[in-house]
């Protein structure tokens, strides 16, 4: 059963019978009803959402390895060219009191966290892997999060992909910036040099290719949000 058949057929969300009929039906009214769907959905989502939740794969599930799955959106493999932009490093900006640029040593000396846990995907298939990298969160601590910030921008040179968050999922203790995967350094293929990941996000807000963290007072959009997909996409 395919995802708008489940949705018509379950009653899952306030509009569920009419979102099946939604690619036919274009008009204002839909456009609303759409929107009221996806409010109250994330209503439901963030009352669901706990720091103190944490997700840990099956201890019989196994490391997907090679099998995990790699997309990107640019015709080929993003790949950071130092010769055309020097050397890569992250940019932490916007609503902090002190904004930096860190290196890939300058994250290795930040506490350094590994987990092992799922990826979940919009599509319905889910994958373990074990990631190591430093919590967004003390990465926040070292910037000074502005009071009035209450999003986080993820952006990337995969063909200026980027996806926004809430930031009270962004500081969730399993958000981390990734820098290596499986003890070993991100392939090209999963978002080298630096990606974020985090069990609490459905795939698609999991920006890779990292080159900016950008903290913000208001929401904005991202790639696939902007196409329809739930900005919150929380799991």
């Amino acid at each position: 059963m395919d995802r708008r058949s489940f949705l018509s057929a379950g009653g899952f969300s306030l509009t569920a019978a009419f979102l099946a009929a939604c690619s036919i039906d274009r008009s204002p009214r839909a456009q609303r009803l759409l929107d009221l769907a996806e409010k109250k959905n994330e209503g439901v989502e963030r009352s669901l959402f706990h720091h103190s939740a944490m997700n840990s794969a099956k201890s019989g599930a196994k490391i997907a390895g090679a099998a995990f799955p790699s997309y990107f959106i640019s015709k080929t493999v993003p790949v950071w060219d130092e010769k055309v932009h020097g050397p890569w490093a992250l940019e932490v900006s916007g609503a902090v009191n002190n904004p930096v640029k860190l290196t890939l040593e300058d994250l290795r000396k930040l506490p350094f966290r590994s987990q092992r846990v799922d990826h979940f995907c919009v599509e319905g298939w889910n994958a373990v892997a074990v990631w190591q990298g430093v919590r967004l969160s003390d990465i926040a601590r070292v910037v000074g999060v502005a009071p009035d910030a209450a999003y986080v921008d993820f952006q990337s040179f995969d063909d200026g992909y980027h996806e926004s968050w809430d930031l009270d999922s962004a500081m969730h203790p399993q958000t981390l910036v990734v820098i290596a995967m499986d003890g070993n350094l991100l392939g090209m293929a999963h978002g080298a040099p630096a990606r974020v990941h985090s069990p609490v996000k459905l795939g698609y807000k999991n920006t890779k290719y990292l080159t900016k963290i950008v903290f913000l007072p208001k929401r904005n959009g991202g790639y696939w949000s902007d196409q329809g997909y739930e900005w919150y996409g929380g799991t």
